[in-house]
């Protein structure tokens, strides 16, 4: 006779026959221990960002404001002559900082109303079918990818009074009345930079954009264009509002790289003549390692760090969640 068949359904068999017992299934852990080795997870993984992020971000911000309270000049060990919000009192009232602030109030507007939208027309150009647009894309990207040191380096020598291409050029066209001293000029210096900050860019904002024309839909344009549309109301009722979240993240790159502005213009002009291209940047750059008023170059940080802050929580609050929210909204709608 034969010995019956041992199975799964008798609820102590293993028991029975010595062996453990079955392990529970992973969904049968209890809800905390779960919650432990998720948060355990999540920490381990976080762990190496937030280390980065404390000793190269957190701390040099803590160490600027902490130098911005004292009138130091760099050397001798730690600065021991605190002066509280002296140097804040100072800036504030500082004829230089007041001119930074309104030269780089131009260079934004500038950028928002001239560099964006050329970016754009050349962005919806781009994404015609023509032939070789692999190549005029690589071409007008390729600006982007050099350092700006040789850009500033490439436009000095373009822009020289006298042995630069472009006065060259002006002259041998019979065009001697508009040849200047591009970057000596008081009047002309800041708008030579903003030529040399679009060249150098815009090819990063005509990618940005043609991926965000690329991920609309063919369809919704040969709708309109069946009921009649014609381009620019396609392009004013369809393209532009789809487009919103890419442009507005645009503009806060602009704003932010803006307000950061150093290596093109310390190696063009190195702010002058007579501040006249100066940026807060290039003056925290000037009183901490050329004056040696570390304290008050701290305070210029400070201002810096405060004015990008305010702006990207600003673009957070009023932008980014109005974004997210009618991501998560199409999202919810689509399950």
């Amino acid at each position: 006779m034969t010995s019956p068949v041992l199975t799964t359904d008798e609820p102590n068999a293993t028991n029975r026959r010595g062996g453990k017992p079955p392990r529970a299934p992973a969904h049968a852990m209890p809800t905390d221990r779960r919650r432990r080795d998720k948060r355990l997870t999540v920490a381990v993984f976080l762990s190496p960002a937030l280390l980065l992020y404390g000793l190269l971000v957190l701390t040099p911000v803590a160490l600027a404001m902490w130098f911005s309270l004292y009138s130091w000049n760099g050397m001798g060990g730690l600065p021991t002559d605190f002066v509280g919000l002296d140097n804040f009192r100072r800036m504030l009232s500082d004829p230089i900082f007041l001119g930074d602030l309104r030269r780089g109030g131009i260079l934004i507007l500038l950028a928002l109303t001239v560099q964006l939208p050329l970016a754009m027309g050349l962005a919806l150009l781009l994404n015609q079918r023509m032939r070789g647009r692999a190549i005029y894309r690589l071409l007008f990207f390729a600006p982007y990818v050099l350092s700006e040191v040789i850009t500033a380096v490439l436009f000095t020598s373009i822009l020289s009074p006298d042995s630069g291409l472009l006065n060259h050029v002006l002259g041998s066209i019979g065009l001697e009345s508009l040849q200047r001293a591009w970057l000596a000029d008081p009047d002309t210096v800041l708008m030579s930079l903003f030529v040399v900050i679009t060249w150098k860019f815009f090819g990063f904002y005509t990618i940005l954009y043609l991926a965000g024309r690329q991920s609309i839909p063919h369809e919704l344009n040969e709708a309109a264009s069946l009921d009649g549309a014609s381009p620019w109301q396609q392009f004013r009722h369809i393209t532009l509002p789809l487009m919103g979240p890419t442009i507005r993240i645009s503009v806060f790159l602009s704003v932010i790289g803006t307000i950061q502005l150093f290596d093109l213009v310390w190696v063009m002009t190195r702010g002058g003549p007579v501040r006249s291209s100066e940026t807060l940047a290039v003056t925290m750059f000037d009183f901490g390692f050329q004056r040696y008023q570390f304290g008050y170059a701290s305070a210029f940080s400070v201002a810096m760090f405060v004015i990008s802050m305010v702006f990207a929580l600003l673009y957070v609050r009023f932008v980014m969640r109005r974004d997210t929210q009618g991501a998560l909204t199409t999202m919810g709608g689509a399950k």
